[in-house]
């Protein structure tokens, strides 16, 4: 039916897929951890970081039902998905994982899941 070289050729895509998904549920296990560098004001754009700190403000954007979260003068962004899976309160102490993005010419942290964010436990007040 195939001859040696569409043989050969199916094996190594084959191969290939394996290897690829393989490492696809190897990488997410590890998590976004070992990936992320702790914020500084030189953290650029499209780079991921970990903040972690205490709640200073929280604010529900006035459309779209997103929130902005303070810590440590930084804004923290959460799209409406993820503000339906959090619950936050003003002094939690919270580590977040993020994507630096610049809006309005100041830098913030844009979280993607619920997942990367965590409350830590105690208040800070």
């Amino acid at each position: 039916m195939f001859e040696r070289q569409e043989r050969v050729a199916v094996l190594l895509l084959f191969g290939v897929a394996l290897a690829v998904i393989t490492a696809h549920f190897f990488l997410a296990g590890l998590g976004k951890q070992p990936f992320a560098r702790p914020f500084t004001n030189s953290s650029s754009d499209g780079e991921l970081v970990v903040v972690e700190g205490q709640i200073d403000q929280i604010t529900l954007t006035k459309s779209g039902g997103h929130m902005t979260v303070s810590v440590n003068n930084l804004s923290i962004f959460l799209p409406a998905d993820v503000v339906q899976s959090v619950s936050l309160q003003k002094g939690d102490r919270i580590s977040v994982y993020g994507v630096v993005q610049t809006y309005r010419g100041k830098k913030e942290i844009a979280v993607s899941a619920a997942e990367d964010i965590r409350v830590l436990p105690g208040k800070s007040l």
